[in-house]
């Protein structure tokens, strides 16, 4: 899988894959924009221009060019009316509602293939189940039980004593959903080795997963100049699991002369306390970015030492900035130990202390990393790649769902 060599159009008997002929798409996010709103975007793009895509069902439409008939949106829907609660609870009605709304659509019989994303489709994926429309979702991180730390274990909560407290437990997404989720799609798509690995570990079936890395936008992200001093980038939340702690205290071990530390990314109450303890005078804090690669394009290298992901998007946007990174195997499979950049493992403080220190003393390694970062997204990351491997996908669903209907 690490490889993400681009798979074949063709079945083994050189047969051209079967695709849908009319696609329902849900997610919980909108149809472009940043982060996973880019990912639906470029998802879409694949089903529009292979002229199959019946609907998409999302929070909003921020982009122009799949025409807006194509998309139903729920930007104004009715759970709006309860945002006063946590956002446990209302974001898990939000899903609710977005399932409610997709299985409606599913039972039309419009459609013959059906994607969506963990969390957002039981309801769905139980109707295609009955129908017999092939289905896949997306799994954002790794397998639910891996992602909590409860190995085989239901996710505690207190006894709802109220009748409202009962009413909110109802809107909360449990751990049984997403199994009974994993159970019913006839594809799985992962994000990462790493990510597959969660499902083997359990026992899932091999011919059930499917490796589809994401891609990046190799002309808006690209290298600039060189800085006028070493300067680390980190991007994304500053938050725990993504190890923002772990970098800011190896920065604060360092203590580098001319050097910089750029944290691009909304500042999160839990990372305050590390900012404060750990601080130095070249760490420089620039918030949640519209334009990160503004930023990346700034950067001598991109430190990233998440605990665990999906396959995080600012790993690629770096790398296609040709900056060699510090990250973990957690963040996803487009960096390589020696290639690309330095692997070190999840907390490992010392690691990246060493790694930065390093990349501080060998500018010649920044520049050769560098290089071999940014051909290593042209060549494999990119969006047009991401679109082959999503056709990929579907005929692969559809074939599965073909011999599990036999007789």
């Amino acid at each position: 899988m690490i490889n993400a060599p681009l798979p074949s159009t063709t079945t083994s008997q050189g047969a051209p894959l079967p695709l849908p002929q009319s696609l329902l798409y849900s997610i919980f996010a909108r149809i472009g924009g940043a982060g996973l709103d880019t990912d639906s975007f470029e998802a879409l793009r694949a089903s529009y221009r292979g002229g199959f895509l019946g609907r998409a069902i999302a929070y909003d439409n921020r982009q122009t060019e799949i025409p807006a008939h194509f998309i139903y949106s729920l930007r104004w829907h009715p759970v709006r009316l309860i945002s006063f609660v946590d956002r446990p609870y209302y974001y898990g009605a939000k899903k609710k509602y977005l399932d409610w709304i997709a299985s409606r659509h599913l039972e039309t019989g419009r459609y013959d293939f059906f994607h969506s994303w963990s969390g957002d489709c039981l309801e769905t994926l139980r109707v295609a189940k009955r129908r017999g429309i092939p289905s896949l979702i997306e799994i954002p991180t790794w397998h639910r039980d891996r992602a909590t730390g409860k190995i085989g274990q239901k996710s505690p909560s207190p006894t709802p004593r109220s009748p409202w407290q009962k009413w909110k437990s109802q809107l909360l997404l449990d751990r049984e959903r997403f199994i009974e989720e994993y159970e019913l799609a006839d594809l799985i798509v992962v994000l990462s080795e790493k990510a597959a690995e969660t499902f083997r570990a359990r026992d899932f079936p091999e011919e059930k997963l499917f490796y589809l890395p994401r891609g990046v936008d190799v002309e808006r992200f690209k290298p600039g100049p060189p800085p006028p001093m070493f300067r680390a980038i980190f991007s994304g939340a500053l938050i725990e699991r993504k190890g923002i702690h772990h970098l800011l205290e190896a920065w604060h071990r360092l203590d580098l002369k001319n050097a910089e530390l750029w944290l691009v990314g909304t500042v999160h109450d839990e990372a305050k306390p590390h900012l404060q303890k750990y601080w130095r005078d070249n760490v420089r804090t620039i918030g949640f970015a519209r334009d990160p690669e503004t930023y990346l394009s700034q950067g001598s290298i991109y430190v990233f030492p998440s605990q665990w992901e999906g396959s995080a998007k600012t790993v690629y946007e770096a790398a296609a900035c040709g900056l060699p990174a510090i990250t973990t195997r957690e963040a996803g499979d487009v960096i390589r130990d020696g290639i690309e950049g330095v692997i070190v493992q999840p907390g490992d403080v010392d690691a990246i202390a060493a790694a930065i220190q390093q990349f501080y003393d060998h500018p010649e390694m920044v520049e050769r990393m560098g290089q071999a970062a940014r051909e290593r997204v042209v060549q494999n990351f990119t969006w047009d790649h991401y679109r082959t491997r999503l056709l990929h996908a579907y005929g692969t669903t559809i074939k599965r769902a073909d011999r599990s209907s036999a007789p």
